[in-house]
C-alpha cells in the first residue's frame, strides 16, 4: 500500500478577498471529493493565493501515477482559469 500525498499552489488572479478565495477552494474541494481523496485547505492570509494538501492510498506505483493523472486532467479541464503548481510524494 502506497501513501500519495500532493500538494497544489494556486494564483488567484481576479480574486480580491478572502471569502472570494474560500468560495473558490469549496468548489475545488467538492469535485476533488468526488474522486474518493482528502483534501485540506492550507492556505495563508493572502487572497490571491491559496495552496490544497491532497492524500490517497493506492495499492502500487501504477495506480497511483494513474490517480494522480486523474486528478490533474480534472483540474486543468474542470478549473483551467486557476493554474496551479504540483508536488507529489509517495511512501
Amino acid at each position: 500500500m502506497i501513501l500519495c500525498t500532493m500538494y497544489l499552489q494556486f494564483d488567484l488572479p481576479g480574486v480580491e478577498t478572502l471569502k472570494g478565495r474560500r468560495s473558490i477552494l469549496n468548489s475545488l474541494k467538492e469535485k476533488l471529493k468526488t474522486l474518493n481523496i482528502s483534501v485540506l485547505d492550507i492556505s495563508y492570509e493572502y487572497s490571491k493565493e491559496a495552496a490544497m494538501a491532497i492524500a490517497f492510498l493506492s495499492p502500487d506505483r501504477v495506480s497511483a501515477a494513474q490517480y494522480r493523472q486523474k486528478i490533474e486532467t480534472m483540474l486543468e479541464t474542470r478549473f483551467p482559469e486557476y493554474p496551479c503548481e504540483i508536488d507529489f510524494e509517495e511512501f
